[in-house]
């Protein structure tokens, strides 16, 4: 052996303890992150029981694929251009500015709570029992609504793709089957827990993020009307109700449903806080970025949907959709191609949206502010997940969609009160959060880093509040070509009104003399 020989294998020796070194040394950065990030929930009186593990890009999908913007704009782009017409541009361009202010009041919230349930447990921070009660109640009403109206959304798509989908000739019966089948798989990822979910997630909004650029190039390469056409109505508004009063506006008021639709659930990154590393600064950036890339890619698909159209034609495309507008551009070939990326965009917003309805039933049930709270709360010791709201979330959506089957408006109806509500759970947290803005909030002003509006605060919390509420009375407007003709059209109203009066009754009566965060997530004094 030469003279060198030991001390080679000294050098290799010691080349391996420094990469097990390096190693243990990211281990422990991780797991002094766990510790900080337990301890913060901790000072709210929580237990840390759901399984941190999501990074920036998965509290970023989680955000996004709530919104996905391909799911709403294939499932409603129809009705809304079959009211507003062209100029459906501008009424995207208004709830986009919309939801960024509502978007930036929520990644302060984010940053100073970062708990699970977001909307409910931001209201709770801000107001009283009631108003934190109410708006959880609504927000998980709104929720499991919307559930089942995007789980319909595969019957504006699937068929197209392959007349092995039409299992059932009705169309509407046909749309709560496709339903049925994707809640039943989304409810199976959910209960496996959130590191199966996070993985078919970010699997599926990387295919969407992909599909949106697709789209965007492959239209903008088939362009052939002049942009002057946004500035004309194609007949749209007259006979509408409201026609002699607002005009064209009449049109554009209902053809709003649409966007609306579409650029909601941002608020879903911040409710898988407990979920999520480092919560306080990753939750604020996922929860805009979530709503600038939804917002932004959906209006580029809609503006050069509408420049690469072959017909303006309300009737057709009101028909037709975005399906006809790709087929007619890109071809049948390349356009089924298209369509199966949406097909899988509105799987993993089905996936989502459901994951959000989750975190709210369990935040709200671990408060013990929902009946049969400790089941509801409980957490799966291998799934590292509240497996029974998976079930139950599932459950309900399905159940909206077979009590609504056979009705020629199931898609408009389910879609309006899902909206509704969720905006008024929103309002309901950007006006009580405006009120302590005047009061000094927040008393940090951004310190440690955490995001913080600055001297813009009060003006974007205002907008975000008086935004919310007209957004609210617009969507609730009895109509009877969004709910129906005679009584029918004041089904919005009657539907929210009783969710909002009778859980306010409820939890009058009921639920406050048993709120209060459950023995089994409550930490000790």
């Amino acid at each position: 052996m030469s003279l060198s020989d030991p001390f080679d294998c000294k050098f290799k020796r010691l080349s391996l303890s420094r990469a097990q070194v390096d190693r243990w040394g990211m281990e422990n950065i991780e797991t002094d992150q766990h510790r900080i990030d337990s301890d913060d929930l901790a000072n709210f009186g929580y237990q840390q029981k759901l399984h941190r593990s999501l990074g920036t890009f998965s509290a970023f999908a989680a955000g996004y694929s709530y919104i996905s913007v391909l799911t709403g704009m294939f499932e409603l782009f129809g009705f809304g251009y079959g009211f507003g017409g062209p100029p459906i541009v501008f009424a995207w361009i208004f709830v986009f500015l919309g939801q960024m202010a509502v978007a930036f009041c929520f990644a302060e919230l984010s940053a100073r709570f970062p708990i699970a349930g977001s909307v409910y447990q931001w209201s709770k921070q801000l107001s009283g029992s009631l108003v934190a009660w109410v708006t959880g109640w609504t927000m998980l009403i709104g929720s499991v609504v919307t559930l089942a109206a995007v789980a319909i959304a595969l019957q504006i798509v699937l068929p197209p793709v392959w007349s092995g989908f039409e299992v059932f000739k009705n169309t509407s019966q046909n749309a709560v089957f496709l339903g049925v089948v994707i809640l039943t798989i989304t409810t199976i990822l959910n209960a496996a827990g959130v590191r199966v979910m996070s993985l078919v997630n970010n699997v599926g909004v990387a295919a969407e993020l992909v599909g949106v650029t697709l789209f965007v190039v492959l239209l903008a390469t088939h362009v052939h009307n002049s942009p002057s056409i946004f500035l004309k109505s194609e007949g749209t508004g007259p006979g509408l109700p409201g026609y002699s009063t607002f005009g064209y506006g009449a049109g554009l008021m209902m053809a709003i449903i649409m966007p609306a639709y579409v650029m909601y659930g941002f608020d879903t990154a911040g409710s898988l806080a407990e979920e999520t590393k480092d919560p306080r600064k990753r939750a604020p950036k996922a929860i805009v970025s979530s709503l600038l890339a939804g917002g932004i890619g959906g209006l580029l698909i809609l503006v050069f949907a509408l420049l690469a159209s072959p017909t303006l034609n309300p009737a057709k495309l009101g028909v037709g959709g975005l399906p006809y507008i790709i087929e007619a551009a890109l071809g049948s070939g390349l356009g089924k191609l298209l369509l199966v990326d949406v097909a899988v965009a509105i799987s993993v917003c089905t996936l989502a949206i459901q994951t959000g309805t989750i975190r709210m039933t369990f935040t709200m049930a671990r408060d013990n502010n929902l009946p049969f709270g400790s089941k509801l709360a409980h957490v799966s010791t291998r799934a590292q997940s509240p497996v029974v709201p998976s079930i139950v979330s599932g459950l309900f959506a399905a159940l909206i969609l077979l009590v609504n089957i056979g009705k020629p408006q199931l898609f408009t109806i389910v879609t309006s009160v899902a909206v509704v509500l969720i905006y008024i759970a929103y309002f309901l947290v950007t006006i009580p959060l405006l009120s302590k803005r005047l009061k000094g909030w927040p008393a940090d002003k951004g310190d440690g880093g955490l995001f913080h509006m600055r001297g813009w605060g009060f003006l974007v919390n205002g907008f975000a509040a008086i935004y919310g509420v007209v957004m609210a009375l617009n969507l609730l407007w009895p109509r009877s070509a969004i709910y129906g003709p005679g009584v029918d059209a004041w089904g919005g109203i009657i539907f929210v009104g009783l969710v909002l009066v009778l859980g306010a009754v409820y939890f009058r009566k009921v639920q406050r003399h048993r709120t209060g965060v459950l023995d089994e997530h409550r930490v000790e004094s």
